[in-house]
Order: C-alpha cells, then structure tokens, then sequence
C-alpha cells in the first residue's frame, strides 16, 4: 500500500487527509505547530494518524510521497531532509487534481487581486447556476470538495508557494493578474525565482486552454516574449489596444473573446478604483469564456460585496473614516490601495518584513500621507526609510496603540488606512487575526 504523509493540518492538510484515506492509501499527519481543533475533530472522526507540535523523522521519511502544506518553506529542516531521500513533494492542489474528472479548473494567480477576482468569479458562476466549488487561498479544501462530492468546476485562487509544488495540473483558465516583488524572502531573494513560480499558472496548456492576463505588466510582457505558451490568450488593460480583449470605451466596459461580446457601464460596476477594474475584466472574460450570459454577468458585476480585509470599510468616528486593508501583505497592494485614497491619510504599516522595497509607495506617501505608524514588532526599517519623507511617524508595537496613536492623529476628513505592506505573523495569526482586531477596536472608539 502506498503511504502519504501530509506535512501542516490546516485546511488543505486535513481535506488532503480525507482524500487520501478515500483512495485507499496509508496515511500519517504531521505538524510541527498546533493544528486547530475543529482539524482534529474531523482527523479522529476518520481514524487518521496525526501528530503535532513535532515531525518524527522515522515516520515521515518512510512515506512514498509527500503532501505540503503551502506554508511551509523549502528551508524547513524536514523539508531538506525529504529532499535528501528524495521523497517527491506535492501540493494539496496537485493531488486533488489527479482525482477531480472531467472538472473545469479556472486557475487565478498574482501579487495583487487574485482574492477579489477568485470570489468575483466565483459569485458570477454560482449566480448563473452553474455546480462549481472554490478552493485554494479561500473556500474549503480543493482535496475535500474532491472526496465529498463533485462539481462541474472550480475557482482556485493559487499562491506562488502553492503552485512551486505543483507539475502535472493543469488550469483550462488561467489568470495572472499582475507580477510584482513578493516573498522574496522564499526565493533566495531573487525576483526572477518568483516569476517563475508565478508562470508555473500556464504550465501544461495546451491549445484548448485558455490563458487571462494583464497586457500592461512590464514583467509579463518581458516573460511572455520568452516562454512559447500554446493557450487562447486573453488580454486586459484600460486602454482599448488591439491585443486588448477587455477594455474602457467611452466609460464602458467592453469584453470581447471568440465567441462572445460583452458590454456594461463602467459606473454599474460594483467595485471602484483602478485595480478593482482590472480584477472585474478578469473574471467578466472567464465568464464569457464559461458561456455564461450576458445579464447574469452585468447582475453579478455590479451586485458583488467584495472581500473582508481588502478596502474593507470600518466605521467613520468624529469625522474620521477607518479603513481595514489587512490583506495588503505586500507594498504593491499598499500602492492600490493608496491610489484610490482621496482624502488625506494616516497609514498604519508594519508587521514581518519580507525584504520589502518602500520605493514604490514613496511617491504616494509623500502626496497623500501626513502620518505614518508603525505597528510591529521592529519597524526601524519603515521609519528609516519614510524619515524626512513623511511629516510625522510614530512607532507602536501593538494593534491597540496603533488605532489610538492613529485616530489622535486624524483630523476630521482624514482615513485611516491600515494597509500594512508586511506579513502579520510578528503580532498576529493571520491576515484576518490582524483585521478582525482592527475593526474591532475601531468600533470601540
């Protein structure tokens, strides 16, 4: 009998899990942290070995194949282990996909966006009937919507990590949205590593695929010149070039892909700014690539809620708006959201640098931003950085102090703006432990 070890009893690990018992192999869970109870609970429900807070070498290198949690880094000393025995590691992803069918995988990627587009076109193909799932960074484990039943597609949002261990599944639609410097703290610092995670979206596509992207991306531009990508390409930009499927028109939305022609005002779109029209051509193009109709995608469009924790609206307190941005885990995601800024700004950042590059917010911290506070463990580096560069920084280490610090700050008309450019792991759990706090001492303002 073949034997799967999993490594992380998260979401992914646990459906993983379920999965591989139903297809009959021995299996063994490990984690060197916790694993959450709720996880536990349905691990013992289905009689599955699991440890935590330890790896026992004996029992995870006697596996013929491994299942990694996403989270998990390459340098990890298990990890360097199972590589010396040479033990093939795998994602959740790619073992779900051995066993998903016939199903449709619509395959969303990039540094910025990838959330918003995953739940939007999700909402779009849900709303119009179709029996679809979603899985990957959101929803509920590809591996165990895979074990529990079917769908005749699904939406998978995909992260770089995710995707490092993936090599025989394929995306019939693949989206990357944009490239920009992320986790480079994962890829030896190299940015070119990164891409190369990001471009693994296309990886075996073939001519009946299709391929979504952002035609005004200076590095998928340079990489598409590069790699020979056999897919139907879809291009998106603002502007109304030629290669442009979907684009701005006189305030109009237009989307045109082979078979389809798609036309709405760009005024009845649920989400504003820049970066949310470019996430709504993304998923407007898969839907029209799905065949889905015309009304029920211009419903969709302009009824979507958006996502928790990215521009997310808080409270306005005396005058003062909050805004819950936790999931700006990097500077390009701080940029988007200080873009659509249009009052004056105090902007909480900080949490675990990632090898972050401040440049590229500079310009619009110096426009938009009187006030900067730090929130983290160390952020000498942030305020070495914006140091002459912003009127006024305070330093705090903890989230209660950077609300208060922030709303004394605020003046009547201003937005506080958390959008922290770094990962939450310094002071938080998550992203969303980060955000959940946020708003919840706002609203005790």
């Amino acid at each position: 009998m073949k034997r799967i070890v999993i490594l992380g009893g998260g979401e992914s690990g646990t459906g993983a899990a379920i999965l591989a018992q139903k297809k009959g192999f021995d299996i063994f869970l490990s984690d060197y942290g916790k694993i959450k109870p709720e996880y536990k609970a349905v691990l013992d429900k289905h009689g599955i070995e699991w440890e935590e807070e330890t790896h026992t070498e004996e029992k995870i290198l006697s596996a013929d194949e491994i299942i990694k949690s996403p989270g998990i880094p390459e340098s990890a000393p298990i990890i360097k282990k199972i590589k010396e025995k040479g033990i093939h590691i795998i994602s959740e992803i790619e073992f779900a996909g051995r066993y998903a069918g016939n199903a449709k995988m619509i395959c969303i990627t990039g540094s910025n966006g990838k959330t918003t587009t995953t739940m939007l076109t999700y909402h779009i193909l849900k709303d119009a009937g179709l029996n679809v799932g979603l899985a990957g960074n959101v929803g509920k484990s590809l591996a165990l919507q895979v074990a529990e039943g079917s769908h005749d597609c699904y939406v998978i949002e995909l992260s770089s990590f995710q995707l490092d261990n993936m090599y025989d599944f394929k995306a019939d639609i693949a989206i990357l949205l944009n490239i920009t410097p992320d986790h480079l703290d994962r890829y030896e610092y190299k940015f070119q590593n990164y891409v190369n995670s990001k471009f693994r979206i296309v990886q075996n596509q073939t001519v009946n695929d299709v391929f979504i992207y952002w035609s005004n991306d200076p590095i998928i531009r340079k990489e598409l010149e590069q790699r020979n990508i056999p897919s139907t390409k879809y291009a998106f930009d603002f502007e109304p070039q030629p290669d442009n499927c979907a684009f701005i028109d006189h305030g109009e939305l237009i989307i045109k892909t082979l078979n389809h022609e798609f036309r709405m005002l760009e005024k009845d779109l649920a989400l504003h700014g820049r970066h949310n029209l470019y996430n709504s051509m993304a998923a407007g193009i898969s839907a029209c690539v799905m065949n889905i109709g015309n009304d029920e995608i211009s419903k969709s469009l302009n009824n979507f809620t958006g996502v928790e924790h990215r521009l997310e609206y808080v409270a306005t307190v005396r005058g003062i708006k909050f805004i819950n941005d936790s999931k700006a885990t990097n500077v390009n995601s701080c940029w988007y959201a200080l873009q659509s800024m249009t009052t004056p700004v105090v902007l909480i950042l900080g949490g675990k640098d990632k090898g972050n590059d401040y440049s590229e917010i500079e310009n619009l911290v110096k426009e938009k931003v009187h006030t900067i506070v730090c929130m983290g463990k160390d952020n000498h580096k942030i305020i070495d950085f914006f140091k002459g560069k912003c009127p006024r920084i305070i330093d705090t280490h903890s989230v209660e102090d950077a609300v208060r610090e922030s709303y004394m700050a605020a003046q009547k008309g201003d937005t506080v703006l958390l959008s922290p450019c770094c990962a939450s792991f310094d002071l938080f759990t998550s992203y969303e432990d980060r955000g959940t706090q946020f708003k919840n001492i706002v609203r005790k303002l």
